[in-house]
């Protein structure tokens, strides 16, 4: 069961039928993730059902974080998850010595009924709510991430060696000699990939080049973390590794993260070794997997490569100048690849990443857009390369494992995305089964466009989650028949899943997937269903794995990875949407321009340009007329005037109100100095013209548009007044 801020909730059923819907009042009597039986006692008008609690079948034994607070005599915790939808009642001695307004973590002692509240007692006081940290503290417990290694996997990460011994080489390549380089971000503190190019020749002249042989070094985490072990019961229960602003929760202790397997220069390093012939063309002709035993030759950034490729004469070019000649090999390589990988189809959207920039008190001093050099192109394009190889010499021996499948769009999000181009005047159209190469078209052709944030955010909405799952359907995204994880072992455990499979397969053996947490949770998980049929990167029907049993257990493993990988981006979202409210704060009252990123039925949001943080105007900002949300064009428009507002449109606004506890920023419009682009138009007719014709007409429209406005702004009432009138939101899932 889900329940809503709004407090109303949703039954989201195992069968996966649609969720259905529970009054306030039903509420009354369950907590948000309680496992609930309900009968359907309606319908509402949209023909969605409406039920009544039947009965608890499991409530939730996990800490529920709050503030304690007391008021009229009573304690109580007002839970920081709005979704609990009530307040806590502590008894007073049950307090455990918690201040007023402290955070808190407690459990349950006595269920909410109907007519009373649930009671709890204290079980820990993290501290203040302006402490340092304090919002990362919250999210590991509310979202319950596990921050806590167990005594058992500590004591056998001590034991291990601090460094690399005789006994540990046995059975591998020498590859120390080769001058491998990590290249990374600044502020990485583990290494878990080396890389190195060579140009292959063949004969003499410049007709003899043939390609390049490229090497990617992976840490082998598998020798040091065995199945069975508690270093691998913790590593599987995290699944993924979470990067909050400042901190991270490793899957691994840091000694191995940071140390043992991290691919530190100038150390003696084990590792699994992907080594490819890459052709002129970009194509992989040649790959094989093994143990071998590196020495990182330099630690690099992506600043500092993508300045040598861009001067190799330069100052930086001649501090690397031994490995100069290898990093043009390696970018030559990638040009080959990214040709290869348009060849193919693969979609590419141009986004802007953001990261945040904290003081020495783990507060926002700056939000800066991330830049994508080369240097960073060239890395993912090496990996990209290595993860197919892996997939396809898993599949090549028809062994199970995970693998990273991505799914086109469904013909429901077909067909929208075909109405939403056709509702602009683009002369697109998708196939039934459409492919990769197609949306990426629709990219390509779009890009210029005033209004392509907004086309191409439909594209992406067009396309299903990635997911790990044992049941192989290609890679819709990156156009692949088959894509697997095998970088990231030291962050992600599919990816050290795999690596044990590659293992087991250069032995001439089988790796069955076995151990107390894995096994733990297939018995908490539903059978697995039956594989998908419909592959959409050319992928036509996919193969079961080889036994009942070992579907089972691979299909719960895929599922409990995606979960905590979705669990883990949650916390990372919600962290940075606290700080964003802190950092707001002050800044209420501020003007700022910004761009319009997405349009629902209850308002706009909005993204500022100097501060790139998002904020909510809502429709009631909107004037005085009713505003009407057209799904297929994605907008909303009003009725009497005409006036619209799409993706795309710039706007300026003021910073109205901030409320830390639901991670929400409200912003008001300002007239005055309004950018032009955000208002068009309705069209005199239904053959007015493409989205683009309209948006070239504002000009000529701009007095009539900025009389609109005026109108509109006279007719407004103040904040409480009661003129304005909006169109009805749907219930916020």
């Amino acid at each position: 069961m889900l329940g809503h801020r709004d407090g109303h909730g949703f039954v989201r059923r195992d069968d996966n039928e649609p969720d259905i819907y529970l009054s306030p009042q039903e509420m009354r009597s369950v907590l948000h993730r309680d496992r609930i039986r309900v009968r359907v006692v309606r319908s509402d008008r949209k023909g969605r059902p409406e039920g009544r609690v039947i009965d608890i079948v499991e409530r939730r034994k996990s800490p529920i974080i709050g503030r304690l607070l007391h008021e009229n005599g009573v304690w109580l915790v007002a839970p920081e998850d709005r979704r609990y939808g009530q307040d806590i009642l502590i008894p007073k001695n049950a307090t455990a010595n918690a201040a007023v307004g402290q955070v808190v973590a407690l459990e349950l002692t006595e269920p909410p009924s109907v007519f009373s509240q649930p009671v709890g007692r204290i079980t820990e006081v993290l501290g203040e709510i302006d402490d340092p940290g304090m919002e990362i503290e919250i999210a590991v417990r509310k979202y319950e991430v596990p921050h806590r290694f167990s005594p058992e996997s500590l004591a056998q990460a001590a034991a291990l060696p601090d460094r690399v011994r005789a006994i540990d080489k046995r059975n591998r390549i020498d590859l120390t000699d080769v001058p491998l380089v990590t290249i990374d971000g600044e502020d990485a503190r583990d290494f878990d990939d080396a890389v190195y190019c060579e140009p292959l020749k063949k004969g003499r002249g410049k007709t003899a080049f043939e390609g390049w042989r490229l090497i990617v070094a992976i840490a082998d985490v598998s020798h040091y973390v065995k199945p069975g072990d508690p270093l691998d019961d913790d590593a599987y229960e995290r699944a993924t590794s979470v990067y909050f602003p400042r901190r991270v929760i490793p899957m691994l202790p840091e000694k191995i993260s940071n140390g043992l397997c991290s691919l530190n220069p100038d150390e003696e390093r084990l590792s699994m070794v992907c080594d490819m012939l890459v052709s002129v063309s970009g194509e992989i002709t040649a790959y094989q997997f093994y143990p071998a035993v590196i020495r990182s030759h330099a630690r690099l950034t992506y600043t500092e490569v993508a300045n040598i490729l861009g001067n190799t004469r330069g100052v930086e070019a001649q501090r690397r100048a031994d490995l100069v000649p290898h990093l043009i090999h390696l970018h030559e390589v990638y040009r080959a690849l990214l040709k290869q990988r348009g060849g193919r189809g693969a979609i590419d959207f141009e986004t802007t990443e953001t990261q945040i920039v904290c003081d020495d008190n783990g507060r926002i001093e700056k939000i800066v857009p991330r830049t994508r050099t080369e240097a960073h192109r060239l890395i993912e394009e090496a990996m990209l390369a290595a993860n197919v190889c892996a997939a396809e010499f898993i599949e090549s021996q028809k062994h199970p494992a995970l693998f990273r499948v991505h799914e086109g769009p469904t013909p429901e999000k077909r067909l929208t995305l075909q109405n939403y181009l056709r509702s602009l005047g683009l002369g697109f159209s998708l196939s039934d089964d459409p492919k990769p190469a197609e949306l990426q078209a629709i990219s390509l052709a779009t890009k210029d466009r005033i209004d392509a944030t907004q086309i191409h955010s439909m594209l992406l909405r067009a396309m299903q989650q990635a997911i790990y799952t044992a049941s192989n359907v290609g890679h819709f995204g990156l156009a692949y028949d088959a894509y697997a994880h095998f970088t990231s072992p030291i962050r992600r455990y599919p990816d050290l899943l795999v690596h044990r499979v590659i293992k087991a397969l250069l032995l001439g053996k089988r790796y069955h997937l076995t151990g107390s947490a894995v096994e733990h949770t297939v018995a908490a998980l539903p059978a697995p269903t039956s594989p998908r049929k419909i592959g959409k990167a050319g992928k036509a029907v996919a193969k079961p794995p080889a036994s009942a049993q070992d579907a089972g257990l691979w299909e719960a493993a895929g599922g409990h990875c995606s979960a905590n990988e979705r669990r883990a981006d949650e916390a990372s979202r919600d962290v940075e949407a606290w700080l964003k409210c802190r950092f707001m704060r002050d800044h209420l009252g501020e003007e700022y321009a910004g761009t319009v990123t997405a349009v629902t039925t209850f308002g706009l949001f909005i993204t500022l340009d100097e501060l790139y943080v998002e904020g909510l105007v809502h429709i009631t900002e909107l004037g005085g007329e009713y505003f009407r949300f057209d799904e297929v064009r994605q907008d909303l428009r009003g009725e009497r005037s005409g006036v619209r507002y799409a993706v795309g449109a710039r706007v300026r606004v003021q910073v109205s109100r901030v409320d830390l506890d639901s991670r929400k920023i409200d912003f008001r419009l300002v007239r005055e100095g309004e950018t032009d682009a955000l208002v068009v138009r309705k069209p005199k007719s239904a053959a007015a013209g493409s989205a683009s014709e309209e948006l070239k007409a504002v000009k000529s429209r701009d007095r009539t548009a900025k009389a609109a406005r005026a109108k509109a702004v006279a007719a407004r009432p103040g904040p409480a007044g009661k003129k304005g009138r909006a169109a009805k939101p749907a219930r916020k899932r």
